[in-house]
């Protein structure tokens, strides 16, 4: 057993993954907070948050945040998603110190100092113009905007444009107080020690208060459809449903059938829309999981005119997955989930940010081999139930090109309605 899980007396969990063969080592603070956990009128706070804390703390400037860890060889990097935010390291062993001292220092000390905050707006407000103007991106916005409509999981996680021109240091302040004990679990992968990464969590975290964070609105999946016509080269279309929930029991068996459906070069869509009928470039299935519920979906880009046959095609194939897949089919997914996880277990960042999900998920590890037995576990039956559950909701659809060939919302539902 290399992960071992202690809780501090102040409720912050640590954990580490002890991989002793590597010289490296990836630590990181994943926090429990995310953009479902913003109001509407704060949507991008969660995101922007993450951004100001690398501006500057009572010990440091923006520029030694930036210059410590990269003189030692290191790397310093965040994320915000729609359930938490992270922030994490990738440094030698003997490193570790320094790095855990700097993500503390940043998520307790940050100063939020106004020209910096004026002076990153500008940084976020050019992100959010990028991700408009990259429409195979801002697409799955959309997409998640129309299944979860007027939602908080439905919002976008870099926020609306004139939330973000608005958001002062008093918005940032109030919503870092999120940032509690028992909100925020510590967690390391590589050439560390237990003990000696619980006696650094105590000596940086230990004084850091739990806090109370607000109930998160009850998620309901509504479907819908979202439409933009715009002067490109290529269409992008995205058809999707309600997927499944973390924990869900048919969480396994619907990534298995996203793989089979769409996962790779011998899936069902990438054989029949791009090899046989060369409608696409780019096709692919994919699963999206939170905490209370889930989607499951199709993206793919074609020309104006394919988009007439690409429709009815990837809904005919969907539709046929039902009730055709082979046992081969579903072993052939089987091996590359379970093939992905164990390669995934080579690199120390994804075992760390792995074993912080599940923490923050489930209260505890989820081993290798139970993740495998679930796998090996889904048979032919089971996949195809699934399927059918997948494909029974109200659809969502978002699309963005010359969508003139596109048929209407109540057309491609009605393809999914038997």
């Amino acid at each position: 057993m290399t992960v071992q899980i202690s809780t501090l007396a102040n409720g912050l969990r640590v954990a580490t993954d002890s991989v002793m063969s590597v010289e490296s080592v990836t630590l990181g603070a994943w926090i429990g907070v995310g953009t479902r956990d913003e109001s509407q009128l704060a949507n991008g706070i969660a995101h922007f948050l993450e951004h100001m804390v690398f501006k500057g703390t009572r010990r440091r400037t923006a520029y030694d945040i930036a210059e410590e860890i990269e003189a030692v060889g290191g790397q310093l990097n965040a994320y915000t998603s729609r359930e938490n935010t992270a922030f994490y390291a990738r440094v030698l062993a003997d490193d570790v110190p320094l790095a855990v001292d700097t993500i503390a220092d940043i998520l307790q000390n940050s100063v939020f100092d106004r020209k910096e905050l004026q002076r990153e707006r500008q940084v976020v407000l050019q992100e959010i113009g990028q991700v408009n103007d990259t429409p195979d991106d801002v697409i799955f916005d959309h997409f998640q905007e129309r299944a979860y409509f007027q939602q908080a999981l439905g919002r976008p996680v870099l926020g609306k444009s004139e939330v973000v021109a608005r958001l002062e240091k008093g918005d940032l302040v109030d919503y870092i107080s999120l940032y509690g004990s028992n909100n925020i679990v510590l967690t390391a992968a590589g050439k560390i020690r237990h003990e000696d990464f619980v006696r650094l969590a105590e000596e940086h975290f230990g004084a850091l208060n739990s806090v109370e964070v607000p109930q998160r609105q009850k998620t309901l999946y509504t479907g819908g459809d979202f439409r933009e016509d715009r002067k490109l080269d290529q269409a992008h279309f995205l058809l999707g449903f309600e997927g499944v929930a973390f924990g869900d029991p048919d969480y396994y068996a619907a990534n298995i059938y996203s793989t089979l459906l769409g996962g790779g070069m011998s899936s069902r869509l990438f054989q029949d829309i791009r090899e046989q009928r060369g409608l696409v470039y780019s096709i692919y299935s994919f699963t999206s999981s939170f905490m209370d519920s889930g989607l499951f979906g199709v993206y793919a880009g074609t020309g104006e005119k394919e988009l007439a046959e690409l429709v009815p095609a990837v809904s005919d194939v969907m539709m046929k997955s039902i009730d055709d897949l082979s046992e081969a089919e579903v072993e052939r997914a089987r091996i590359q989930l379970k093939a992905s996880i164990l390669m995934g277990r080579e690199s120390t960042s994804v075992r760390c940010e792995q074993l912080a999900q599940q923490m923050l998920v489930f209260g505890r590890q989820i081993t290798t081999e139970e993740i495998v037995a679930e796998i090996e576990a889904v048979d032919l039956e089971k996949t195809r139930e699934t399927a059918r559950r997948l494909l029974s909701s109200a659809p969502t659809i978002a699309a963005i090109g010359p969508l003139s060939q596109l048929e209407s919302y109540d057309a491609v539902g009605q393809r999914f309605a038997a």
